[in-house]
């Protein structure tokens, strides 16, 4: 029976809080606004960009956390053009997206990045062509909505009992527990444990080395 295994991308493959801080801090700064802190803002990283600015502007309007996303993406591209984009692997990815396809699992992504961003952050690490399912917020609500999970289980052709979430985000939790999959935390991410936990993580690994133990379980037990 097909395993899936869908990957979260930003904290979770790539460490990208530093790009995304600046970027965020640019955006608010052209808006005149005060960039909260380093800390605080990667905690919305994982939900789609609309959401993200919701999440750290709650008390503005609708209209203006969608400017906001816009601003963001503009300075995010120029980011790219000017080669400051950094979205370094967190080490032990590689091995561990090697031991999934080793044993016979079937790789997917679904992520608060656009098409075009996920392509370009894939691709510069040679990554593009190992994942069979590849979700983003340009065709998904966004987290904890399962709507990801569950269009990429239909690619696969995978059930939830079958699939596991490796996300490092409450978002992503919650994604894997409303699709009825099994939420592994990724430690060395931008969520603490006790948040992944609180929001249905089954456990959470410390290192990209321990996930794969936690994924045998979860679909053999």
């Amino acid at each position: 029976m097909t395993k899936l295994a869908i990957f979260d991308c930003d904290g979770t493959l790539v460490d990208s809080g530093a790009t995304i801080h600046r970027a965020l801090s640019e955006t608010f700064d052209r808006h005149g606004l005060e960039i909260p802190p380093a800390r605080e803002s990667r905690k919305v990283i994982g939900l789609s960009l609309t959401q993200a600015m919701a999440a750290l502007l709650p008390e503005a309007a609708d209209a203006d956390h969608a400017e906001l996303a816009e601003t963001y993406k503009g300075c995010f591209h120029q980011a790219r053009r000017n080669g400051l984009v950094e979205e370094p692997l967190f080490d032990g990815i590689l091995e561990l997206l090697d031991s999934f396809e080793t044993e016979g699992w079937l790789l997917a992504v679904a992520t608060g990045k656009s098409d075009r961003g996920l392509r370009l952050c894939l691709e510069s690490h040679g990554l593009h062509p190992r994942f069979l399912s590849l979700q983003t917020a340009d065709r998904h609500p966004s987290k904890p909505s399962p709507s990801m999970a569950l269009a990429a289980m239909a690619d696969a052709g995978a059930t939830p009992a079958k699939t596991v979430v490796i996300g490092d985000t409450s978002y992503d939790m919650g994604m894997a527990v409303a699709a009825g999959a099994t939420g592994i935390g990724a430690g060395w991410g931008y969520h603490d444990e006790t948040e992944l936990i609180a929001a249905g993580a089954v456990a959470v690994a410390n290192d990209p080395a321990e996930v794969m133990a936690i994924a045998r379980e979860a679909v053999n037990g």
